[in-house]
């Protein structure tokens, strides 16, 4: 089941971020994620968050962050990854919006492949200031 985040998810969803960020960026040093962990929890509240939940554990396998038409990330616990939560995620995301875009690491080719598995194109590159790593623009227009 999706649904939107509620205060209490706070915790859980927070740490789904921090263990899927560093291991699928290992390529950035674990104390930048964990440097932002704070301030990711203050805006996970503020932001347009879904979480997909297992509703038998009512344990959270994953969630999407949006802002307006960009994928701010699809966030998968690891061991519930490749079960298509992520798809059922960002489906969740096409029914809502006209078009999407999201920025991906160049070195998460896992990111890209599933990305452009789903439809999206590569827009542009450039290279993120905070971590100096090179990352793509993807974008996916929609019809409705």
């Amino acid at each position: 089941m999706i649904r939107k985040l509620r205060k209490a998810d706070l915790d859980e969803v927070a740490m789904i971020w921090l263990d899927t960020n560093i291991r699928a960026h290992d390529f950035i040093p674990a104390k930048y994620w964990k440097g932002h962990f704070a301030d990711v929890k203050e805006m996970l509240l503020q932001a347009e968050v879904y979480v997909y939940e297992n509703e038998d554990e009512k344990k959270i396998l994953g969630f999407i962050g949006l802002d307006h038409d960009y994928i701010a990330g699809i966030f998968v616990r690891h061991e519930e990854q490749s079960n298509g939560i992520g798809r059922c995620l960002l489906n969740f995301a096409k029914g809502r919006k006209d078009c999407l875009k999201l920025h991906v690491y160049q070195k998460n080719m896992d990111a890209i492949r599933f990305y452009l598995r789903e439809g999206f194109s590569i827009e542009s590159e450039m290279t993120e200031e905070e971590t100096g790593e090179k990352e793509f623009l993807m974008g996916l227009g929609l019809q409705k």
